[in-house]
């Protein structure tokens, strides 16, 4: 990566013991979510960004999963094929690239204009086999287009069940009441679950805010983030973070071993990442 791709080293903002290696998450997962912008990297507006960019700003995101080795990764603003990020889909890509060999995408925002296309979505990269994947896609706002989410069991065989339900979602940045429904609908579609949740993604939520979103999606739930109230976890924006809107959140079956913020600034938002360990207290 170029000397504008990495800030300083990886905050390191917990770690209670080391973690099991491996991809078969026997003793941990190794998780980590990253809105990709795209991949305008940090551009203003992917559409005035020339096409052989998006190719090599994917390349740095991949140097740092590659790096990182997370065994799990959810997208946001993972683009399929559009005119305005170089007319190929992203998150096959990011697979190739980094070397996973499991990937679920699911279109939440899809517009064409004449022969011109825009395909939006989250995603899971995994080097774990993805079961019942599933793309949900919340209901559209005029001039904004919509958000959604993807969900998929993966095996983790020291949890309860022997497996985790992972899901990427992306919310509404605008409107906090926007953002509870659309919670709401989360809320209906994963509440019989029996695995424990792993939540990761971009919620536009502030913790500090009481009546945001993210409180309801905690309560509703039952996950927990990794030290809400800290201060030096911002992830956004990414040249000068001051807001945390980057999120991992955990059934209470689970628990974090390490919490990380990453400071490669291979898009607009920092990426989080964390060790999930089963919680023998619960």
């Amino acid at each position: 990566m170029g000397k504008a791709g990495r800030l300083t080293e990886t905050v390191t903002v917990m770690r209670e013991r080391p973690a099991a290696s491996g991809p078969s998450g026997t003793e941990c997962l190794r998780v980590m979510s990253l809105n990709v912008a795209h991949g305008r990297k940090l551009a203003a507006q992917q559409v005035f960004v020339r096409r052989h960019k998006f190719h090599a700003n994917l390349c740095d995101v991949a140097a740092v999963l590659r790096r990182e080795s997370p065994h799990v990764v959810a997208l946001q603003e993972a683009d399929g094929p559009s005119f305005w990020s170089g007319d190929f889909n992203h998150v096959e890509k990011l697979a190739d690239l980094a070397g996973y060999e499991h990937h679920f995408w699911g279109e939440h925002n899809g517009t064409a204009f004449g022969r011109r296309r825009i395909s939006v979505g989250t995603a899971i990269l995994s080097r774990l086999p993805l079961h019942s994947p599933r793309s949900v896609a919340f209901p559209r706002f005029p001039l904004r287009g919509s958000k959604g989410f993807v969900s998929a069991m993966l095996p983790m065989p020291a949890a309860p069940g022997g497996a985790v339900h992972v899901v990427s979602v992306h919310l509404d940045f605008l409107r906090k009441p926007a953002r509870r429904r659309q919670i709401l609908t989360m809320v209906e579609e994963l509440a019989h679950r029996k695995e424990p949740l792993i939540i990761l993604g971009d919620l536009n939520c502030w913790w500090r805010r009481r009546n945001d979103a993210i409180h309801l999606l905690v309560n509703e739930l039952g996950v927990q983030p990794c030290l809400p109230e800290a201060r030096d976890l911002a992830t956004f924006p990414a040249r000068r973070p001051r807001l945390r809107l980057d999120w991992i959140l955990l059934s209470p079956a689970l628990r974090f071993g390490r919490y990380e913020v990453i400071a490669d600034r291979v898009s607009d938002h920092l990426g989080v990442i964390a060790e999930v360990l089963v919680n023998p207290a619960a």
